[in-house]
């Protein structure tokens, strides 16, 4: 039997990092226990209502975040404040699928294109890797807005 995990961050801003990975993700927010977002309904806002209404001090309301696959097919992200800030390379990262079934240029075209709008979100581009058959289709590494390496792979 297979094991649904989740991916946790650890953040000093959770709400602002979840943001930046659903973006690139395309995920979406759940909405709070109980409650049916309507189309077009700002689920942060709705949190926010959430746990005003269940006595969460404001202070309390950055503290985490989660974003999920509209699809359900892939894991959830956990966002948990932490005070620390990282101080490593990771020792996991995300690589993100971001040009399946290209190859060559083609395929570093598409990483490109996937690397310049996200670095329009925040992310920061560390490095280019070009393609080293039979080994690697060429790749490019980020970090997110807080410094956790991914690839575009």
């Amino acid at each position: 039997m297979s094991r649904h995990v989740q991916i946790t961050f650890d953040a000093h801003d959770p709400r602002a990092l979840s943001s930046f990975w659903r973006d690139v993700l395309g995920y979406a927010y759940p909405a709070p226990p109980g409650a049916d977002l309507p189309d077009g309904a700002d689920p942060l806002a709705a949190w926010d209502e959430f746990l005003t209404r269940i006595g969460v001090p404001e202070e309390q309301w950055n503290s985490r975040s989660a974003i999920e696959d509209p699809d359900g097919d892939g894991p959830r992200l956990f966002f948990q404040q932490v005070p620390e800030d990282k101080v490593a390379k990771n020792r996991v990262h995300l690589d993100v699928r971001a040009a399946p079934g290209l190859e060559g240029d083609e395929r570093m075209a598409a990483l490109e294109a996937e690397c310049d709008r996200l670095v329009a979100l925040g992310a920061t581009r560390v490095r280019r890797f070009e393609p080293d058959e039979p080994w690697s289709g060429g790749f490019i590494v980020m970090t997110d807005p807080e410094g956790n390496e991914f690839c575009l792979d």
